[in-house]
């Protein structure tokens, strides 16, 4: 069993009943299988993690096997209702391509991500470390984070490529976060749109 995981909360209430949903770097397909039980949405994840994707079958969940830097490729445009990206954006290296091809495929895309301007990141670096903690919780040396980007990092990259932001939601420990959240945030999630 999956812990709670707030960012879940979010995403639910952007899914409306009985859309197709696919979930990039799908884990166990704990997501999927609460949109399921919850949305019954027609759910299929991507996964490349051999025992993730075993974990994510055990779980009742329809998942490919893709290595998610070289793109959807064999995906239809705009087969999906929503992309969903859930705290795997910040280990992509091909940020820009996977984004585009999340619109691609989807006609909205959900992404959440730790917001590495968070005030205690900061604290940590200042203090002379890498910053550890519930949104970043490996260690410099065995993390699979190749991106630390903040809230404003990524706001900057929706305006360059064109991709409209129609909402976001920035949380500290489960709290939503209203005033700075560039600074005060700890997770951002977004609803992303292909621009005009």
């Amino acid at each position: 069993m999956t812990s709670y995981r707030y960012d879940y909360e979010v995403i639910t209430q952007w899914i409306e009943p009985g859309e197709k949903v696919l979930d990039l770097g799908c884990g166990d397909g704990a997501l999927l299988r609460h949109l399921m039980d919850v949305r019954q949405v027609q759910g299929y994840g991507v996964e490349n993690d051999p025992d993730k994707l075993l974990a994510s079958v055990r779980n009742g969940v329809n998942v490919i096997q893709m290595d998610l830097e070289k793109g959807l490729v064999g995906l239809e445009d705009g087969f999906f209702d929503h992309v969903i990206m859930s705290l795997s954006l910040q280990a992509m290296h091909n940020t820009q391509g996977i984004l585009a091809e999340m619109l691609r495929v989807g006609r909205e895309a959900v992404v959440s991500f730790p917001n590495f301007g968070y005030w205690r990141h900061r604290q940590s670096i200042i203090n002379g470390r890498m910053p550890v903690s519930e949104s970043l919780p490996h260690q410099w040396y065995n993390t699979p984070n190749v991106r630390f980007f903040t809230i404003a990092d990524f706001d900057a990259l929706c305006e360059l490529n064109a991709i409209e932001v129609r909402e976001r939601l920035a949380f500290d420990e489960g709290k939503l976060v209203l005033d700075e959240p560039n600074f005060l945030a700890s997770v951002a999630v977004y609803r992303l749109g292909r621009g005009a």
